[in-house]
């Protein structure tokens, strides 16, 4: 074949870029390479044999092009050859790389590089891999060892680099060797030797063993006393800082003694050595935060005290300087350039690694954040005026880190810290607000865009985190923000970070301080509308839409005049809005803000309005632009200034309707609440025909498979209800079949619930012939009413009778002159024997929700009657009657709550289900309705909170908790004084009681409960196992649902807790059992053991669980680990569990995990690996299956860690699972799991 004129492939020349004689070799080169690619291509020995002889032959090719194209053929090649032709190819390309000739040296180099990027990894079992290491390993160190030629030893170095990195447990048995030839070169005279000898190390250390890498670390140790030379000195440094960042786990237990040798190099007047020394200290804090704790405070000065190390520039002057520089303009500052350009100043660099270590402190210790800002904070905003540009980035970020630490927790877990310790930081940090803005707002008009952007970003961060707190300072920060937007030389980062930074002033600041302002602030944001790039565009539409808010405000008075404003907001917007050739982005934020606009200045429009709500007409009808034009219709039709929308409405409203047939579910929510809004707003708009179109639409909305666009569409057909009365008679039958098998499902509570309660009490009012009382009341009860003669099984969920008896009770209170005949109905139900148990549960459910709100005392036998249902042999009939007369009391304390204390007293066999009646009576009465009755009921209570059934201890305990609620000043002492008393049954209530006041809500009791709770959670050293247990299960509900009252005590209360966590063989009994078989023939007593504490013990390990997610902040994760670790080899419940925190403390701690990963193998292996005993029963084999799903479970999670492949153990563990075929598939299983819920797994333990 001919190949003159063709294009070469590889290189897209013509083939002139070869002699000729090249051109057959590179041509069948290039096509052999495209064959190795191929997955089909398969080589018999003797091709084998050619293609390598042939491939390393022109790697000598005198042509590079040639070469080249050969070293690609290698990669592929390794797959599609035996192994000891891979061989044959490694030992020429060692060889090659010893040769005289450079071009050969690297080209066989990128050969090795290569080769190592495409063998198998170890762990796949194949012995190709070891066997070719062995071999360059050899090599290598031999290579390295010669001295004489610096590239060989860089080019060996580099490759030694690649392998240890990829494959460095293969390599065990040659890691001493390796360390060997390394050690020397940290001496190098070359300084590009010594740092790839680091590099090399780094990778080494994360896979050599335990002596290998103490005898690396005694000879850095060893060679930083001898201090020969500052230049090695810095050397070793850096190569403890290296060996940190890589393996910061193992390094630690040596800090002891080298950070006191770093330390002293600090004060060693040579700037490189300080700079490193800091850059360790980074790498110590980021890697290593529990070793290098106690070194915090003297590291931490050194980074203050360095950080303002610039001896050859002088700021007392500022302010004189500052005088000069307004004067002499432009001039003055280029004479100040020129006077420090000094190129042998390298100071800025030991200011840049202190700041980078003191970001490493800030965002490492949130604890010490009081202290950041007593010390650091003020040091830090002195040097915002760093004249070095590279290090006063490093501060603004340093500072930045300070500010994330700071930001409020905006979470229901941290709900009552309001006046706590938390506050103390910001109350901080507001009253340096001042120096901030006075530190940076000169700097907002600085040439330099990276310092501006700088501070822009650090202004974000400070509003973000104390909203309001520039109010005081916006005339110093709007000429900067003003000359950022306007500036030509601004690049286009620039722009967008300033409107991010004005977006985010406008939205945490009131409008008013902004109103003497919008005259400049406007026609900047305006021109960045027309701005050609479109993420400047978009930025300053999102900023445009918030300026609307900030100019006419109408959630309140505002006397500021908007109109002269509108020329400018509305044109360069409608121009956004009316393109079509534009990014989604823009289309989409250009509808919003001409959305808000409408809304806020819509009265101003005059003759633009409509107009321009037919072009949102327009974007209705458009596919990619339709969900954001609903929601900005929504906002137009919400508006207090009564938009006239009628134009639109009339072709708008069936667009809308169509939409609720779509498969997107955002579309379908946004679509229902715009029709509920203009519905409301637009009554006398809508004709019945637009009215039709969307109810024809609805039934297919109302499904249990989705209950939130069930809520929705029926929350505006309440809204229609109110409305149009009148359309009502037109909503189908399949409409309300719908919404009547929704009350059905045992999937309905919350919000849909609520929405069809309304729903129907809308309904009833419209006074429908066809939909009135009876009619609604025969469909809800329809299922249960038909359900068979007594005795017949329920058919419905338990969730249904209550949600059809809160129908009930709704419709029975929208129509109270049909209440009494339903009540005697459900009298009678209940009275008849021929009642199924379904009815009477539904009817005893139904007079609960109706005696709620509704005075039931002219029912003059209701108490007998639910008092003989107490005595029913169904269990679900005694429990509705119980939650009968608890809600029934609740609608008549004055007569129904002294019988119930009276029946309590006096009838014993009844108790339990009185005690639940008077649970739903304090549980659901106004705290004034229940005053009068706190004595006799706190009595009643306490004379039965020693009863032996620990059922009934738990309704009084929580009886007494939620009656605590009513007066908490005077009853939480009372039971702060019961923990004193000698019954262990009478303080386990006590304690059980407590967990009842503690809610997810703010509430009055708080202050008074994190004053005392210490003094309960003193019980978790209680003599009684009981006592300690629900303990524990108090202090789990408060670290759930307000740890805000605990974290405080943390340190006083986990040495108690993880105390609980430890198998106590003196509650280990063993119990003679004696097992029946058919017949009643006893087959001999056996033992079995019983181990007492187990309950303690997974209560203490839930307790931990629950910590883990609300006050990581607060553990000493190290310490943590090591009751994880007890817990993994305990009991199945407590293994079980510890599986689950393994997983989790893999995803927040991950170094803390790596470095204990060795203790935190076995037991996954060893369960991993258990066989169950033949024989065993079929329970036992599905609870270890079980065991070992959570067990893989957590290996899976071990295997996300960053560098958890180069641990030997994971390694050799991870080679286990694959050649076992039964792990094997487990895995499988398990990271198929995975990825089909890609959340992490996490359990309630409130």
């Amino acid at each position: 074949m001919c190949y003159r004129g063709r294009l070469c492939s590889a290189c897209g020349r013509n083939w002139s870029c070869l002699f000729y004689a090249d051109i057959e070799w590179f041509m069948a080169t290039n096509d052999l390479m495209m064959e190795l690619q191929k997955d089909s291509i398969k080589l018999d020995e003797d091709s084998e044999k050619k293609v390598v002889k042939m491939l390393l032959k022109l790697l000598e090719d005198k042509n590079g092009e040639v070469q080249n194209l050969a070293v690609k053929c290698l990669g592929p090649l390794v797959g599609k050859v035996k192994e000891y032709q891979v061989e044959t190819i490694v030992d020429t390309l060692c060889t090659n790389m010893l040769s005289d000739k450079e071009q050969l040296r690297d080209i066989s180099s990128i050969g090795l590089k290569t080769v190592i990027s495409e063998l198998p990894p170890a762990s796949t079992g194949s012995t190709m891999t070891a066997n070719v290491c062995k071999k360059i390993t050899a090599q290598l160190t031999g290579a390295i060892g010669k001295q004489e030629d610096v590239s060989v030893q860089l080019e060996a170095l580099d490759i030694l680099s690649d392998m240890l990195s990829r494959l460095g447990g293969t390599l065990y048995s040659f890691h001493s060797s390796i360390l060997n030839c390394l050690l020397p070169q940290l001496t190098s005279p070359r300084l590009a030797v010594r740092k790839r000898a680091i590099i090399a190390l780094g990778h080494l250390v994360l896979t050599c063993s335990g002596s290998i890498f103490s005898e690396l670390t005694e000879h850095l140790l060893a060679e930083l006393k001898r201090n020969e030379s500052t230049s090695t000195t810095r050397t070793y440094i850096q190569c403890v800082a290296g060996i940190s960042r890589q393996a910061g786990h193992r390094i630690g237990e040596h800090l002891e003694k080298i950070i006191p040798l770093i330390v002293q190099y600090c004060n060693v007047e040579d700037d490189e050595l300080r700079e490193y020394c800091f850059q360790a200290f980074e790498s110590f804090v980021r890697r290593c935060p529990k070793e290098i704790d106690p070194h915090i405070p003297n590291v931490m000065g050194l980074c203050l005290k360095y950080i303002t190390f610039d001896p050859n520039y002088n700021y007392d002057n500022e302010e004189v300087e500052e005088m000069m520089e307004t004067e002499n303009g432009e001039d003055e500052e280029q004479e100040s350039d020129d006077e420090y350009s000094d190129d042998d100043d390298i100071s800025w660099k030991v200011r840049r690694s202190a700041a980078k270590c003191l970001e490493a402190i800030v965002s490492s210790r949130h604890d010490l954040l009081q202290d950041f800002y007593k010390t650091l904070s003020p040091v830090l905003i002195s040097r915002f005026k760093e004249r070095e540009e590279n290090v006063k980035a490093d501060i603004f970020s340093a500072y930045i880190s300070l500010l994330k630490q700071t930001l409020p927790i905006q979470s229901w877990l941290h709900a009552s810290d309001a006046s706590g310790k938390d506050d103390v930081p910001l109350t901080m940090l507001q009253n340096q607000v001042p120096s901030i803005v006075k530190a940076l707002h000169k700097q907002l008009k600085e040439k330099s865009v990276k310092s501006r952007q700088g501070c822009f970003s650090l202004l974000t961060e400070l509003a973000n985190v104390l909203p309001g707190c520039l109010a005081d300072h916006i005339p110093a920060l709007v000429p900067g923000i003003v000359f950022s937007l306007a500036d030509k030389s601004s690049s286009s980062n620039m722009r967008i970070d300033t409107l991010s930074f004005l977006h985010v002033l406008l939205c945490n600041h009131q409008p008013e301080v902004f109103h003497p302002h919008i005259k400049s602030l406007l026609p900047p944001v305006v021109t960045c509308i027309g701005d050609p790039f479109y993420k400047i565009t978009s930025e300053a539409l999102l900023v445009t839409q918030q300026l609307v808010k900030v100019i006419r405000p109408l959630d309140k008075s505002c006397t500021f005049d908007a109109k002269p404003y509108v020329k400018d907001l509305f044109p360069g917007t409608l121009k956004r809005l009316k393109a079509a050739d534009i990014d989604q982005e823009v289309k989409e934020r250009a509808i919003s803000c001409m959305g808000q606009i409408i809304y806020s200045l819509g009265d101003h429009l005059s003759s633009d309005l409509q107009p321009t709500l037919k072009i949102f007409l327009e974007r209705l009808k458009n596919e990619i632009t339709r969900l954001t034009t609903v929601k900005a219709l929504t906002l137009i039709a919400s508006s207090p200034l009564k938009i006239d929308l009628r134009p639109v409405l009339g072709e708008g409203f069936p667009i809308l309707a169509s939409f609720l047939r779509k498969n997107q579910r955002a579309l379908k929510l946004s679509t229902l609440t715009a029709l509920d809004i203009l519905v409301k707003n637009y009554s006398d708009s809508l004709k019945p025909a637009m009215i039709e179109s969307v109810l024809k639409e609805l039934p297919a909305l109302i499904t249990e498979n989705d209950m939130h666009v069930s809520q929705v569409a029926i929350m505006f057909l309440t809204t229609l209800a109110k409305v149009y009365p009148s359309c009502i008679s037109k909503i189908s039958g399949s409409v309300l079949a719908e919404i009547f098998q929704l009350v059905h499902s045992p999937l309905l509570q919350g919000g849909a619930l609520t929405a069809i309660i309304d729903f129907f009490q809308a309904l009833v009012l419209t006074k429908m012939a066809t939909m009135g009382y009876s009619e609604l009341m025969k469909q809800l009860t329809a299922p249960i009413y038909s359900s068979g003669s007594a005795g017949e099984s329920v058919t419905l969920h338990k969730q249904a009778y209550y949600s059809v008896a809160k129908c009930v009770a709704a419709l029975s209170s929208a129509c109270p002159k049909e209440a009494p005949a339903i009540v005697n109905q459900f009298i009678q139900d209940v009275k008849n024997p021929k009642s199924s148990s379904a009815v009477k549960v539904l009817a005893f459910l139904s007079l609960a929700e109706i005696g709620r709100t509704m005075n039931l005392s002219a029912q003059r036998e209701l108490k007998t009657v639910i008092l003989e249902a107490f005595t029913s042999p169904n269990e679900e009939v005694k429990s509705a009657a119980s939650y009968a007369l608890g809600n029934i009391s609740v609608g008549n304390l004055k007569e129904y709550l002294p019988f119930m204390l009276k029946e309590i007293g006096s009838q014993p066999k009844r108790q339990y289900l009185l005690l639940h009646s008077l649970k739903e009576v304090i549980s659901s009465s106004p705290a004034d309705g229940l005053k009068p009755y706190v004595e006799d009921i706190w009595a009643l209570l306490f004379k039965h909170c020693e009863c032996t059934e620990e059922g009934t201890r738990s309704v009084v305990a929580e009886c007494l908790g939620k009656l605590t609620l009513v007066n908490p000043s005077e009853l939480l002492p009372r039971l702060k004084n019961q923990l004193s008393s000698g019954s262990p049954h009478a303080r386990s209530t006590v304690v059980t009681a407590i967990k009842f006041t503690i809610a997810d809500q703010p509430q009055p009791i708080d202050a008074l409960l994190k004053r005392c709770i210490g003094d309960f959670l003193k019980t978790l050293q209680d003599p009684d196992l009981n006592v300690r247990r629900v303990a524990l299960a108090m202090f789990n509900s408060a670290a759930h649902n307000k740890p805000c009252l605990i974290r405080d005590l943390l340190n006083a209360v986990l040495p108690s807790l993880y105390n609980e966590t430890k198998v106590r063989r003196e509650l280990i009994r063993e119990v003679a059992a004696v097992f029946f078989f058919l017949f009643k023939v006893e087959m001999g007593p056996f033992k079995h053991t019983v181990d007492d504490g187990l309950d303690v013990r997974k209560a203490a390990f839930e307790c931990m669980y629950t910590l883990l997610e609300s006050c990581l902040d607060r553990l000493d994760i190290y310490e943590y680990l090591n009751h994880v670790e007890d817990g993994l080899k305990d009991h199945y419940d407590i293994r079980m569990l510890t599986f689950i925190m393994l997983a989790r403390l893999s995803t927040l701690c991950p170094n803390a995990v790596l470095q204990r990963l060795e203790r935190l193998i076995e037991p996954l292996r060893a369960t991993c690996s258990t066989k169950v005993k033949a024989g065993s029963v079929k329970q036992e084999f599905e609870k270890q299956d079980e065991l070992k799903r959570s067990a893989m479970r957590a290996v899976a999670a071990l295997l996300t860690i960053p560098e958890v492949e180069k641990s030997p153990v994971m390694a050799e563990f991870s080679s286990q699972i694959r050649s076992n075929p039964e792990m094997a598939s487990l895995f499988e299983s398990i990271q198929k799991d995975s990825a089909s819920l890609p959340a992490s797994e996490s359990m309630d333990m409130s």
